[in-house]
């Protein structure tokens, strides 16, 4: 649990109207209603934290309570079935703490969800997430299995897994009680109104028809969910028109971009802005090797000019490995620098810390663009036109 002065300065910075680092300066112009900032600590689940953030900011969106969701029990169930894709794959496949957004809706639709202060899911003594153990264990684990040593699998082996997961997170709960209710998993989870099945991926690459579906290939979607795909232009319309009709968004990114300034509280794509340089200015950035001209772009001391992001820079970010399945946020408003140009609000899960937005940064438009694997929002955030391209009601 969060200390309370902890919560309280995370409202505080959160629900800031305008925030400033150094030469950037931030101004919010619309924020959905979240959660506190969670933690993931020393482990590999940003996917789940995320995830569940966002399902948190939908309960609020429909206008339900505030609640802390446990994290970790979803982290449980989607391992194990991870696990057992990995068996059936005779160990050709991923398993690792690495997950996608589409677990997280498998685990809400076929397990429910529990309280935090249910399942905190930390049974191995310490009050932060440190899980380099507890997948190392899960992974000779499931590496022996694999190999079938016995040439047939035993009816033990599930069992000895949901073991490993009940020592290091904890058994999970049949029943608990909220607010003097009874509930299981389940019944608690419907008891928000929730549908996992109104939630759709959304991605933008050419080796696949636009307005189909199809699973985008990076290791960590081992459930092979499947993403919408359409032009960067209508890509990024979604966006704006989910954060402008009070929906959030939940963010896959790459974050391995020199752009991604997390201690300094934005993530950009900076451009050289050469049609604005005087003779001896641009003389002199010509004079630059490649090595000087990067160090000059990224000093990120203050707002300049960003590149244009095309479907083919997309494409070739992602055919060349630079855009991967990096890190699961959660995009809850719009802002604006001091130059009038907007950015997403976005909120991660590296804890609160010295951080100079208490857990939050802003990414711009451009960085988004190029850099978003998928994202995922409510069928009904997207704009009518689009959504009928898709086919969807």
């Amino acid at each position: 649990m969060k200390k309370l002065l902890l919560t309280a300065l995370c409202a505080v910075f959160a629900l800031s109207a305008s925030a400033q680092n150094e030469g950037y300066k931030f101004t919010d112009t619309k924020v959905v209603k979240v959660t506190p900032v969670g933690d993931q600590a020393s482990s590999g689940t940003c996917w789940s934290f995320s995830g569940i953030s966002f399902i948190e900011s939908e309960i609020l969106r429909k206008g339900g309570p505030e609640v802390n969701l446990s994290e970790m029990y979803v982290v449980r169930h989607a391992y194990e079935a991870r696990a057992e894709r990995f068996v059936r794959m005779h160990g050709h496949a991923n398993c690792s703490a690495g997950g996608a957004f589409c677990d997280v809706m498998n685990v809400l639709r076929e397990n429910g969800i529990a309280p935090e202060e249910v399942y905190a899911g930390k049974n191995y003594g310490t009050d932060s997430h440190k899980h380099a153990e507890l997948d190392a264990v899960v992974k000779a684990y499931v590496g022996a299995i694999a190999k079938a040593p016995m040439k047939t699998l035993s009816t033990a082996w599930k069992a000895g897994l949901a073991g490993i997961f009940d020592a290091y997170l904890g058994e999970e709960p049949e029943t608990f009680s909220v607010d003097g209710k009874e509930y299981t998993p389940k019944t608690y989870f419907e008891s928000f109104g929730i549908n996992p099945d109104d939630y759709i991926s959304i991605t933008s690459y050419t080796h696949h028809p636009f307005y189909t579906q199809f699973a985008i290939e990076v290791p960590d979607n081992t459930a092979w969910g499947l993403s919408y795909n359409l032009p960067i232009d209508e890509f990024m319309a979604v966006i704006d028109n989910a954060l402008n009709n009070g929906y959030s968004v939940l963010w896959g990114s790459d974050v391995s971009d020199p752009g991604f300034a997390w201690r300094k509280g934005f993530a950009v794509i900076p451009d050289a802005d050469t049609e604005s340089m005087e003779g001896t200015e641009l003389s002199r950035w010509v004079a630059l090797t490649p090595a000087e001209k990067q160090r000059e772009l990224y000093k990120l001391d203050k707002p300049g000019k960003e590149k244009t992001i095309t479907q083919e820079m997309r494409q070739e970010t992602f055919d060349n490995f630079e855009t991967t399945d990096d890190h699961g946020m959660h995009i809850v408003g719009l802002a604006t620098d001091q130059n009038g140009t907007e950015y997403y609000k976005v909120k991660n899960s590296w804890g609160i810390g010295d951080h100079i937005y208490g857990g939050y940064f802003y990414a711009s438009k451009p960085f988004v663009a190029l850099r978003t694997l998928n994202y995922v929002i409510h069928k009904d955030a997207l704009p009518k036109d689009i959504k009928k391209k898709l086919g969807l009601k």
